[in-house]
């Protein structure tokens, strides 16, 4: 576990107008002495948010089960709560977001951390402003570094300065992942598309666009060469790449090599299908961009050309046909004809496709794949008496993420489903007020990471989802 630094970076409000703005927030309820609120005192909170703090008092009135309540208080604020750290650089916002524990922003823990906020925007400049300047530095990172996972707020000392990779002193690790840049896609577009604000598309995002279909191309490997390569002296199989730091062989058919997984351990076969359904995604969205902003219409061409080839290259090559459940899509594939049949926690994931817009919920592959996925036919599926859910290699055998518990329930449209997931998520938090990484399947209090800030926001997103699909008060009733 990283040791986290303490260290403070002050935003535009002073304390004492943060202090103020909290006092004038109202709250549906006070403290209970049964659930007292978990979240840090007004003026130690990192950033403040008129509108998040209403849409707490408003969702809380609407929950009936008082723990579920103290959940929701404590976990939808807690990225704001604890993690950004928020300034003016020369004129313009600027936002890093540690991910909680480890003192380093993840492109992809950072973007899924201010997700459930977008929507809030609109009501609040100061929120608004906040993402805006998470959105210029994640493009000022992928500039310095489009294989790197996470970064450092400026130059520093990380403790995997001695990989055997291409270290700057700006990165906390160089894990080739294709979900950091897409996250960073999805944060940028939908930021525009919700806000109508086109400011963060600078020539600075532009540049950053053109290097993301870069790498996305060298990463394709057709000429079996690439100029990443990564090895780390450690006892853990998954923190290093196999190959004098390759990874292992892949066959080019048009897919994407992630050397790492949303996890950050590395990939199987090099062909990850999430993330690279994932980057199909992406691709378009730059595509859009480039079209309506920067009126280039042959680079929105190459983005589009080169998401309908990944498409279909998975569509030819990672749909296999599986011996109880048909056709499904496949954790990773190498293109020489071997297939990993699993899923792991952590988003993208194949449970969370629909989620991430890579294919619609009722895909029949889908469909069939989430019946796998979350079964006792996925290696990494665990029940007990505790719960059940998807875990990963990452912690290791018996231990369920908690996102993977959110997943489902987001995409479900099953309220029987639900409601369990609900269930098991309010029941699995060791009295806490928070999610966690991952716990034992019949023991929540043998839990890992008591602060990790993405989970914790996630768990929020959901019950907003369920606020706005009118569900909260279907399930009022539930004997919790």
């Amino acid at each position: 576990m990283t040791t986290r630094r303490d260290f403070l970076k002050k935003g535009t409000l002073s304390l004492a107008a943060m202090t103020l703005l909290n006092q004038q927030l109202l709250y549906s309820a006070a403290p209970t002495d049964a659930f007292p609120s978990q979240r840090p005192k007004p003026a130690d909170r990192k950033f403040v948010s008129k509108a998040v703090e209403e849409t707490i008092a408003r969702v809380k009135k609407k929950i009936r089960d008082p723990k579920l309540s103290w959940l929701f208080e404590n976990c939808f604020p807690n990225t704001l709560d604890t993690t950004v750290h928020f300034k003016l650089a020369d004129g313009k916002p600027d936002t890093f977001v540690i991910t909680g524990d480890i003192h380093a922003m993840w492109l992809r823990d950072s973007t899924a951390q201010v997700w459930p906020y977008l929507r809030l925007c609109s009501e609040d400049s100061h929120l608004k402003q906040m993402i805006a300047g998470l959105v210029n530095r994640q493009t000022s990172c992928i500039l310095i570094d489009p294989y790197a996972n996470a970064f450092n707020d400026g130059p520093g000392n990380s403790e995997w300065l001695s990989d055997f990779t291409d270290m700057k002193p700006e990165l906390h690790e160089r894990k080739w992942e294709i979900d950091s840049l897409c996250y960073t896609v999805r944060l940028a577009y939908n930021y525009w598309k919700t806000t109508n604000d086109a400011s963060i598309f600078d020539n600075k995002w532009k540049k950053a666009a053109a290097l993301i279909v870069k790498t996305f191309k060298e990463q394709q490997r057709k000429d079996g060469t690439t100029p990443y390569k990564f090895r780390r002296k450690t006892d853990r199989a998954l923190d290093t790449l196999s190959n004098d730091g390759l990874g292992s062989p892949v066959k080019p058919v048009g897919l994407i090599v992630s050397s790492f997984r949303p996890s950050d351990d590395a990939s199987q076969y090099g062909f990850l299908i999430p993330s690279n359904l994932f980057a199909t995604v992406s691709l378009k969205q730059i595509a859009e961009i480039s079209t309506s902003v920067y009126k280039d219409s042959v680079f929105a061409s190459e983005c589009i050309n080169l998401a309908d080839e990944v498409r279909s290259a998975v569509m030819q090559h990672a749909v296999k046909k599986h011996l109880d459940y048909g056709e499904i899509y496949a954790f990773e594939v190498d293109g020489f004809g071997n297939a990993l049949f699993t899923d792991d926690a952590n988003v993208p994931s194949l449970l969370a496709l629909p989620y991430m817009d890579s294919v619609p919920d009722d895909d029949p592959i889908y469909q069939n794949t989430r019946k796998f996925v979350w079964s006792e036919d996925n290696p990494y599926f665990f029940k007990g008496s505790a719960a059940e859910g998807i875990g990963g290699p990452h912690i290791g055998y018996d231990m369920i993420w908690h996102m993977s518990i959110i997943i489902r329930a987001i995409t479900s449209k099953n309220t029987e489903e639900i409601i369990q997931c609900l269930k098991m998520l309010r029941n699995t938090d060791a009295n806490t007020g928070f999610m966690h990484e991952s716990f034992h399947k019949n023991n929540p209090k043998q839990f890992t990471r008591k602060w990790f800030a993405w989970v914790n926001t996630l768990f929020g997103e959901l019950i907003l989802k369920l606020e706005k699909e009118n569900l909260l008060t279907e399930i009022a009733n539930v004997n919790w």
